[in-house]
């Protein structure tokens, strides 16, 4: 197994089939699948909940048996076999690596590239991703990840090849970009020194995974009201102006979509334009009610049974302006 300067193999290819060990030891620094969190490119995961994570707050879900993970988990082969057949270039195995300098930097590798200065990144993805990666097109976050495993190894290029829709097949060679490097390296210190080694959270966003993140660390049960500083009201304002326009803007859509319904009348489906740049289908079909238990009543007839086949949902707080 080659050796990369600067970096120690902190844990081999086979060992990381043990998932408790892979997690425990991910866990203490960052991978490529965090620099896109770090850096506000990955749609499923804000620094907020990453940073519950890391300091020991929360544990990761476990999404090793989601469908698309699991798949992706076992498609991994195929994909980099099919990489050598379309290249030439043959790869190998090699596992977690660590940065010698910063230790907190560590690289899941899934690929090294035999005899050349390169790795390969492994993906699946939905049909529906396909034009995020027509062309040069990557997707930000594997762009960011693959940067980050350069960063952590100093290799100059790294390719990543992709299944879409379990029959498009795409390669690309990503190079090094030392002006993104700098830039991530940076936000990945600060967010390793400041947040996690200090214990300061950093900065919440507009993300629903936030918004899960926080009603996940904070449980309420507190009744005592809490004096907020004097210029929450300037956010309290916003708040509001943007309600506002988000009504506006609903009400704009509704109306919209009527005056289309309108003109369509009986028919199901309407076409418009004359390409594919500038047309498109408009459906608007019927479809059976959903099936409901009257709750209300069965509760007054039936309470027996009631009790024997109600579930009550997982307590949640909600936020709203009294």
């Amino acid at each position: 197994m080659a050796k990369i300067e600067g970096c120690n193999l902190i844990m081999k290819a086979s060992e990381m089939e043990d998932r408790a060990a892979w997690l425990k030891l991910r866990n203490k620094g960052l991978g490529g699948s965090d620099a896109g969190i770090i850096v506000g490119v990955n749609p499923w995961k804000s620094p907020y909940q990453l940073w519950l994570e890391k300091t020991g707050q929360v544990e990761p879900e476990d999404i090793s048996e989601k469908e698309a993970v699991y798949w992706g988990t076992q498609l991994e082969d195929m994909v980099a076999r099919e990489f050598t057949k379309r290249t030439g270039k043959k790869v190998q195995r090699h596992g977690m690596l660590e940065s010698a300098a910063y230790p907190f930097l560590l690289a899941n590798v899934d690929r090294l590239v035999v005899g050349e200065d390169a790795g390969l990144e492994c993906k699946t993805t939905s049909a529906f991703k396909y034009k995020d990666w027509e062309g040069d097109n990557v997707p930000d976050s594997y762009y960011v990840q693959c940067q980050h495993y350069m960063m952590v190894t100093g290799l100059p290029r790294w390719y990543i090849a992709a299944l879409i829709g379990g029959q498009h097949y795409v390669w690309k060679c990503i190079e090094r970009n030392e002006d993104d490097i700098e830039a991530l390296f940076a936000a990945e210190h600060v967010f390793w020194a400041k947040n996690v080694t200090c214990g300061i959270p950093p900065e919440v966003d507009g993300s629903m995974s936030c918004s899960d993140a926080l009603r996940e660390r904070f449980h309420g049960g507190n009744v005592e009201a809490v004096r907020l500083p004097e210029d929450i009201a300037t956010e309290i304002e916003s708040i509001h102006r943007f309600e506002e326009a988000k009504r506006q803007a609903e009400e704009e859509i509704r109306a919209g979509e009527n005056r289309i319904k309108a003109l369509m009348g009986d028919h199901e489906v309407a076409i418009y334009g004359d390409d594919e740049h500038t047309g498109g289908r408009i459906t608007w079909k019927t479809r059976k009610g959903n099936t409901t238990i009257d709750t209300k009543r069965l509760r007054a007839e039936r309470p027996d049974i009631y009790e024997q086949y109600k579930r009550e949902g997982k307590p949640c707080r909600i936020f709203r302006f009294c």
